[in-house]
Formats: structure tokens, sequence, C-alpha cells
């Protein structure tokens, strides 16, 4: 189980360092000419990888529809690689993560045919705020009133420039 659990860490790096080549890549070529080289060289590489480990794979007897993952992938590092430069590493990976949680939490609604338990969607709630904490910081950090600085010492006392606290 350790093992999974690593590969999982290290595909969220894979998958953030993708996302921030690409995004650079975009803004030379475009997001859906980047999308189209990310696929082509990932097509390439998992085509070695197939070979040399295994042997072609076979369209199995999924339905037509399971296929569309293809689609969707290539539509999600199309527009990752539009908005990530445009967001920001940060509030772009945001963005992906908390929908990712909020149609996880759809998808398993729709397959279990039942409505997520009480302490798993206090978990998704928590998720998503823990994902929503560097955004809320950086408005209340712009939203916040100018708070009055200590004064120093050329800035205290009276007009004659004598302090007014008595010794």
């Amino acid at each position: 189980m350790l093992l999974y659990v690593l590969f999982a860490l290290v595909n969220g790096v894979l998958i953030g360092t993708s996302r921030a080549v690409n995004g650079q890549l975009s803004t030379r070529v475009g997001a859906f000419r980047a999308s189209v080289w990310n696929h082509v060289v990932g097509f390439a590489f998992l085509t070695v990888v197939l070979f040399a480990l295994y042997s072609w794979p076979k369209a199995g007897s999924a339905p037509l529809a399971a296929y569309l993952g293809g689609a969707f992938g290539a539509l999600f590092v199309a527009v990752n690689s539009h908005v990530f430069p445009r967001l920001g590493a940060m509030n772009a990976s945001l963005l992906v993560i908390s929908g990712q949680v909020l149609s996880a939490v759809t998808i398993d609604c729709i397959e279990q045919r039942a409505f997520p338990s009480a302490l798993r969607l206090v978990g998704v709630v928590l998720v998503l705020l823990g994902l929503s904490l560097p955004r809320l910081t950086e408005w209340v950090r712009r939203n916040r009133k100018e708070t009055p600085s200590c004064p120093t010492g050329s800035q205290t006392g009276s007009s004659t420039g004598k302090s007014s606290t008595t010794s």
C-alpha cells in the first residue's frame, strides 16, 4: 500500500512539473499546439514503454464512452496549458484540485447510487477549505485596512520637539 501512496505522490509532482512545462510551451506556441506536442511526446514515450514491458494493448470490450478519457485528457492539457501561465501555478493547481475533488464526490455518488456519508462530506469541505486557504489569505491581505504603525522617536512629541510623556 505504501508503494501506491508513493506512486501517487510522485505522480502529483510529475503533474505539477508537466503543467509548468506545458504552460511555458503554450506561451510560445499556443495552448492547443502545446497540448498536441504534449500528447505526441507522451504517445511516443508510452509506445516505447509498452513495447519494452508488454505488448501493444488490444482494444478490449470496454464501451466506446470509456475511451473518452483520452479526449478529456487532451482537453485538460490544452486548457491547463492556457490558464497555468495566466493564473499562476498555485491558483491553477488549487482550482484544478478543487474541481477534481468535487467531480470525484459526484462520480462516487452516481456509481454507488447513494449520497456520501456525513463524515465524507465533512472531509470534502475540509479539503476544499484547506485548498482555499492561500486564496483567502491573499484576499485578507489585500482587503485589510491599514493598521497604524507604532510611532518612531522622530514622530512623537509636541510641536516643540519635546516628548509628550513625562519622565
